[in-house]
């Protein structure tokens, strides 16, 4: 890893600035940008007088803002590394106070912090917390009128507002980069970082361009925030962000307030042991972790005709639904959801005391997770997993649906060869067209963009909509000049629906001599201003082509196996929860271990401690796919043969995974369709290939 300093004078403030958030005329001092001062660290090129003042700032707002008396471990260290001008990686257990870190040094910077999240609850809820304590914070997200962005926008260039939330899809938006392209960024803030690496247990490969983005804002420091980072997954962060080892801090993971359990049951005797659980435990704040929706749903109604406060929690439910769900659990003393992993990320409740595993995590991480939302404010919390072996089954089967056939992968990279040497490409088109799930298809491009056959340009949108407010004539009235006829000829290119009106935006560059960006901060200010409705769609993502793609099958046999060896990875993630939840070791000392701490001595609580614990588990008695199953697979196959047509193909349809193709089919209708969910994968798979 290269271990580059940084510079940041100048960016020092003693008190909050309000002024407009313009990007400074020189970036220079930028500490992510390709040409970093190179020799001297930023600390030094700042007087000891402005850090010493920017420190003190920082403890007066910790307790006037935030109502803390001290800082919480490793916040301070990160505070200043930032204070500094230093990129610099926080990984702190849940509950850790990882947000604080980007929160209070926001209010010191002269520009904007923005932070990149990957839920939309985390980030309302995150900004309903700021500004309880005056603090100005706003989100962008897909649930937002036109008229809250626009208000967003506003406050983000007067300086009223100092922290953005966005979802790392956001980055995609042409619109959103053009209307941020002259904020000065003075802090890039990357929550559930670990996401950037393809060793970590949740890889999301947009994660793996918000480097480029930081560099493309010229945002002055990158502050990137996990909770469960293993030492593999902390090199990835440090190299993709140019983070120096000494700006690396890890606090102790271990937390000795939360016992952990394992019990081992049977599908049939699962609902009541979590029934006699529920019924005889002091009551407290309660979360139920399951699987599958439909259990989620399930397990909630049996508990409430029990008379228990409990309420299901997914994201197939109404947003209002869920938000509702979500205010109740955080105003009670008593609630009890039960939820997949959709629910608690960014929910800041102290008290819970209970977390339940009603199915195992898929990954040692998620459970660390999951668990690490109870007992924040230090008492005695239980954690306690349900273990049923036939559990593994269901897990590893979503591992094996994300992969997609070799002719899958063989028919993306001939799509990319024959572009020419820029281009545009729909995803989700190119998703449907390879029958490949979408977030493999953003796999399988980051991968040519790692091996540098291709470099990601900016993204568009194919079409450009606006619905009036106002007349032409009162929008006109607004300017004069030049800007008044660029505007004219933007509206009069406009082509009229029912409500509302096209802009061709390739078009409108050739008749207004005009570039895109241009015509798009205009659609946007007149938005802004409340004279227009804006909205768009068909997004399309940019390429250049850095090399020729000559060995088509070569390349695609190699991302194949790549593929497959990341399935069994992700296999082996449920083997070791499977093993840590049911095996003799001290589940604590296992747990710290496997993210790089080393405890002195067993805790003494958790089940293994305590001779409880299940031991080996009993081995899963498996049924086997019935003829009759395979017989109507293949004659289904014959009518669809590009949906069934291979091996894989077929026992994914059995095991109820879908598919692109399989979705347009409407097969997931059928009667057959996962019918062999309780069947592992690959005993499917061996059945049709022999």
């Amino acid at each position: 890893m290269t271990t580059t300093t940084r510079s940041a004078a100048g960016h020092m403030t003693n008190t909050p600035d309000k002024t407009p958030h313009k990007k400074p005329d020189s970036v220079s001092d930028n500490p992510v940008s390709d040409n970093p001062v190179s020799g001297q660290s930023a600390i030094d090129q700042q007087t000891s007088e402005q850090l010493a003042a920017a420190r003190a700032l920082a403890e007066q707002l910790l307790t006037e803002r935030f109502g803390m008396a001290a800082f919480r471990e490793g916040q301070r260290q990160v505070i200043d590394s930032l204070l500094a001008g230093r990129n610099t990686v926080a990984v702190f257990p849940t509950g850790g106070g990882k947000s604080l870190c980007y929160q209070l040094p926001a209010l010191t910077f002269p520009g904007v912090t923005l932070v990149v999240s990957p839920l939309i609850a985390l980030m309302k809820d995150q900004c309903d917390a700021l500004a309880a304590r005056g603090i100005s914070a706003a989100r962008l997200d897909s649930s937002q009128s036109a008229g809250e962005l626009a208000a967003t926008m506003r406050g983000l260039r007067d300086g009223s507002i100092k922290l953005l939330y966005v979802a790392p899809e956001r980055f995609f938006n042409e619109r959103f980069r053009a209307s941020i392209s002259d904020l000065r960024i003075s802090l890039f803030a990357i929550d559930e970082a670990h996401c950037i690496s393809q060793w970590g247990h949740n890889f999301r490969p947009d994660y793996l361009k918000l480097a480029n983005v930081a560099r493309e804002l010229k945002a002055e420091r990158v502050l990137a925030l996990t909770a469960t980072a293993t030492d593999v997954v902390m090199d990835d962060i440090c190299q993709v962000f140019d983070i120096a080892p000494e700006n690396a801090v890890r606090t102790p993971f271990f937390r000795a307030n939360l016992i952990l359990q394992s019990e081992l049951t049977t599908p049939e005797s699962r609902d009541q042991l979590l029934l006699s659980k529920l019924q005889s435990r002091p009551t407290g704040p309660t979360l139920v972790y399951v699987t599958l929706q439909q259990t989620a749903m399930e397990v909630a109604d049996l508990l409430a005709k029990q008379g228990l406060p409990a309420r299901p929690y997914h994201a197939g439910l109404d947003a209002e639904v869920r938000a509702e769900t979500q205010r109740w659990f955080l105003s009670s003393e008593e609630a009890i959801v039960i939820a997949t992993i959709a629910f608690g990320m960014g929910i800041d409740k102290p008290n819970i005391r209970y977390v339940y595993h009603y199915n195992p995590s898929k990954s040692v991480e998620a459970y660390a997770q999951e668990i690490g939302r109870a007992g924040r404010d230090g008492k005695d919390s239980i954690c306690e997993t349900l273990l049923v072996p036939d559990d593994r089954v269901v897990l590893e089967n979503f591992t094996y649906g994300d992969t997609p056939d070799l002719a899958g992968v063989r028919r993306l990279l001939e799509i990319v060869a024959g572009q020419s040497d820029e281009f545009f490409l729909s995803l989700y088109r190119l998703s449907a067209e390879t029958d490949i799930r979408p977030l493999v298809v953003r796999t399988l491009m980051t991968y040519l963009e790692l091996d540098d056959w291709i470099r990601a340009t900016s993204p568009r949108y194919e079409t450009y909509e606006f619905q009036p407010l106002q007349t032409s004539k009162q929008i006109l009235a607004n300017f004069s000049g030049e800007r008044r006829e660029f505007v004219a000829g933007i509206l009069a290119t406009a082509t009229k629906g029912r409500v509302w009106f096209s802009i061709p935006l390739p078009i409108a560059c050739r008749r207004l001599g005009a570039e895109r960006e241009r015509i798009i901060k205009a659609l946007d200010y007149l938005g802004e201003r409340g004279w227009i409705n804006v909205r768009v769609r068909d997004l399309v993502h940019g390429y250049r082509k850095l090399k020729p793609i000559t060995d088509v099958g070569g390349l695609a046999n190699n991302y194949y196996e790549q593929l497959l060896d990341r399935e069994q990875s992700e296999v082996a993630r449920v083997d070791q929860v499977m093993s840590m939840l049911s095996g003799q070791q001290c589940q604590a000392w296992s747990l710290s271990a496997h993210f790089g701490e080393q405890l002195d001595s067993a805790c003494g609580r958790c089940a293994a401690c305590q001779g409880t614990a299940p031991g080996e588990l009993p081995a899963v008695s498996l049924r086997t796919v019935g003829r009759a199953a395979q017989a109507a697979v293949e004659e289904l196959a014959k009518r669809h043969p590009q949906v069934l047509g291979t091996p894989r193909q077929k026992a994914r349809f059995l095991c109820g995974m879908t598919t692109p193709s399989l979705t347009k089919a409407k097969l997931s209708r059928d009667s057959q369709f996962g019918s062999c969910g309780g069947i592992p994968f690959a005993t499917v798979l061996a059945g049709f290939e022999s």
